[in-house]
């Protein structure tokens, strides 16, 4: 919170010098509106929770210049999931640097409503596929009500994300996070697959009482009942068929859909029910 409450002084002081012109918007927000980076307005979580997911939240952050955001309200006083989350991102005083990067997650207990916005490079970092990728990973935990570990999920994914993203391209589809790799479940399979087939081939053979392998090609033949009276081969004609491969030099990179919030900001998102 001190840390936040600075930069946006320090923002001030350099604008006011000339040396940086401060984002839409910041240099009027009061220091009672900067809000610490997890809020929980519905008590979702326990003091411990909290204290753990607040203290994820500040390092991921920080680590990444990149604010990674949790809010659970009691409603969304008439607004949409999108604009309110906008609002809430905007009004008061999230994102990091000139573009105020950044994500937050926003959960309304009353509208049982989720929506995660993104903001500065926070667009670039969580495209429309990504945002879905994230989405399906935390929601189950959501709407068992274990909002410890969907708030923690979250924040892990959003740190691999940025990370991803500073590094390389960001996930988006046919580019996404490689599932972890479990031996045990492939012998399992395995393990299964082999039971069932012996069971399969033993019920058959039981089946097969009046058949006996025969070691010889005459045994199945009546003496004297084939002749072959002439062989010859005859070219008749030939045909050759081509047809033409269409090669797609088309490639996606994946992407972000963007829109405006009610200050001006440029957000991107995606939302649902949980």
């Amino acid at each position: 919170m001190k840390k936040r409450i600075k930069v946006v002084l320090l923002s001030a002081l350099l604008a006011l010098t000339g040396v940086w012109t401060v984002p839409a918007g910041a240099e009027a927000i009061p220091d009672e509106r900067l809000l610490p980076r997890l809020t929980d307005e519905t008590d979702l979580l326990t003091d411990e929770e909290e204290e753990s997911l607040l203290t994820q939240l500040d390092e991921i952050s920080e680590r990444q210049s990149c604010d990674v955001v949790v809010a659970a309200v009691d409603g969304l006083d008439g607004k949409s999931a999108m604009e309110y989350a906008d609002d809430f991102y905007d009004y008061n005083g999230y994102g990091m640097g000139t573009e105020r990067d950044g994500i937050i997650l926003l959960v309304s207990m009353e509208e049982r409503d989720w929506w995660i916005s993104t903001c500065g490079f926070g667009i670039t970092a969580f495209t429309d596929e990504g945002l879905d990728y994230i989405s399906e990973k935390f929601l189950p935990d959501l709407s068992d009500g274990k909002y410890a570990d969907a708030f923690s999920v979250f924040a892990e994914l959003c740190d691999d994300f940025i990370t991803q993203a500073k590094t390389g391209e960001p996930y988006h589809e046919g580019n996404m996070p490689k599932e972890p790799f479990d031996p045990f479940l492939i012998l399992v399979d395995l393990a299964v697959g082999l039971g069932l087939g012996y069971v399969i081939a033993f019920i058959k053979k039981g089946k097969l009482k009046s058949v006996r392998g025969k070691a010889d090609a005459e045994d199945y033949s009546v003496p004297g009942s084939f002749v072959l009276t002439m062989n010859s081969d005859r070219f008749i004609r030939k045909f050759v068929t081509s047809r033409k491969i269409e090669v797609n030099n088309n490639s996606s990179s994946g992407g972000s859909t963007t829109h405006t919030s009610s200050s001006g900001t440029t957000h991107g998102g995606s939302g649902g029910k949980f």
